[in-house]
């Protein structure tokens, strides 16, 4: 197995220690509050540029999932940054061609994409063509979520629908019916064309974004079996 590492083509330059809401520009408060309004933000909670609405809304947020709330905005800060550096600026390119790189180096028949590295796949694919891979399993996937990430993805949906890259043969989403960032719950199979969604089965009873959960899984287990 091999694991195509990035992060350090997103980190802020200069950047030390771990980032908070203090530091975030406008962009990134917009994608957060995208976000939190796909979460099922309440009209009545603020949530706006302003860095103390935008705690308020974290705090709801919080108490409606049983979540600590400093975990929940140190989970916000770093995601959040990461995504809005892949969004924008150089670091998108620069982290397909890494990705891509070495997807020709390993020739792997099957490509297992967690959180944001689902958009980075979802991506490379399609920016290259000649890249043929069996079988791409998304984990936690961002991809449908509205305003933030699904109008911004390259190449843009057509008609509100995307599409699976042409070069890949099948391709699996996996999302536990309470990950915070694979939203809107059946967002995947809804925005985009063959794919195909398994019944959602919860994957942990807290870290339900973790990685290392959703490698845990039966559900995946049962994929990849099916695919051998």
């Amino acid at each position: 197995m091999a694991v195509a590492y990035y992060a350090d083509l997103l980190r802020r330059q200069g950047s030390q220690g771990p980032d908070d809401l203090d530091s975030f520009d406008d962009f990134e408060r917009d994608l957060v509050a995208f976000w939190l309004e796909a979460c099922g933000l309440p009209e009545a909670t603020a949530a706006g540029r302003a860095t103390a609405p935008l705690r308020q809304a974290l705090a709801w947020l919080a108490r409606t999932r049983g979540l600590g709330q400093l975990a929940t905005e140190w989970f916000v800060a770093v995601c959040f940054r990461e995504v809005a550096a892949y969004l924008r600026g150089p670091a998108r390119q620069q982290v397909r061609s890494r990705v891509a790189e070495t997807i020709a180096a390993q020739q792997p028949t099957v490509v297992i994409a967690h959180s944001l590295g689902s958009v980075v796949a979802y991506e490379t694919l399609w920016e290259n063509p000649e890249l043929s891979v069996d079988l791409l399993v998304t984990l936690g996937s961002p991809l449908a979520l509205p305003h933030a990430v699904f109008p911004r993805l390259q190449p843009a949906p057509i008609n509100e629908k995307g599409k699976r890259p042409p070069n890949v043969a099948r391709w699996v989403n996996l999302a536990d019916p309470g990950d915070l960032v694979a939203i809107p719950p059946g967002g995947i199979q809804d925005c985009f064309h063959d794919v195909q969604e398994p019944k959602n089965q919860p994957i942990h009873a807290f870290d339900f974004h973790k990685v290392a959960n959703y490698l845990a899984t039966p559900q995946l287990r049962a994929v990849l079996r099916k695919h051998a």
